[in-house]
């Protein structure tokens, strides 16, 4: 056998290995979820850590993949190989973690500009009361519930991507941007116009 059909069998065996694996996990199988988790860990980390040059940062979002794998195993539809899905959803991860950083360093004053604490306008403590009050209204979101608001506010991803990037349909993204939206309304009021 030629080194090019050697490749192309090892390839074809891993592309089965891997849909055992997933199958076993759909089922519950920890050990198949760990294999997989042991597989692909490393590599994950190394790509996402290419991105966003801090190693911290790069395994707390490849856990979170993985941890995703795992939560939604049932429901997960993988089309091609769990590697390149593995490896999308890091990447992906990684994008939307750009996003918020480049949104954070936008919304934070000019170091060189800000003034001394006893010298700030009484404006500028309510826009930072403002800022803090949406924070926190946006991390008391249920998980999923965030998760959907943070990839199509701040991640600038439409419906459908958001729903292919979660595994999940339209409308459930659609109910979660509603209930986001709802909840948001109703922990900000006092500093929407005619709030309390």
């Amino acid at each position: 056998m030629t080194e090019m059909g050697s490749a192309l069998e090892r390839a074809g065996t891993r592309i089965v290995d891997e849909r055992e694996l997933l199958a076993r996990v759909r089922d519950g199988d920890e050990r198949a979820f760990d294999a997989i988790f042991r597989e692909h860990y490393a590599p994950l980390v190394r790509c996402a850590e290419a991105m966003l040059h801090r190693r911290d940062v790069a395994e707390e979002i490849v856990q979170d993949v993985l941890l995703a794998l795992w939560q939604r195993r049932g429901s997960l539809v993988v089309e091609d190989s769990l590697r390149a899905y593995l490896f999308r959803a890091t990447r992906n991860r990684a994008l939307n973690h750009l996003r918020h950083v480049a949104i954070e360093r936008k919304a934070e004053p000019e170091l060189s500009a800000v003034e001394p604490p006893d010298a700030v306008a009484p404006s500028a403590m309510i826009g930072d009361e403002m800022n803090a009050a949406v924070r926190s209204a946006i991390g008391a979101l249920p998980p999923r519930c965030r998760e959907v608001f943070e990839l199509s506010r701040v991640g600038g991803l439409r419906y459908a991507e958001i729903a292919v990037t979660l595994g999940i349909s339209v409308k459930t993204v659609e109910a979660q941007m509603g209930k986001a939206l709802r909840v948001l309304r109703e922990e900000l009021a006092q500093w929407l116009p005619g709030g309390g």
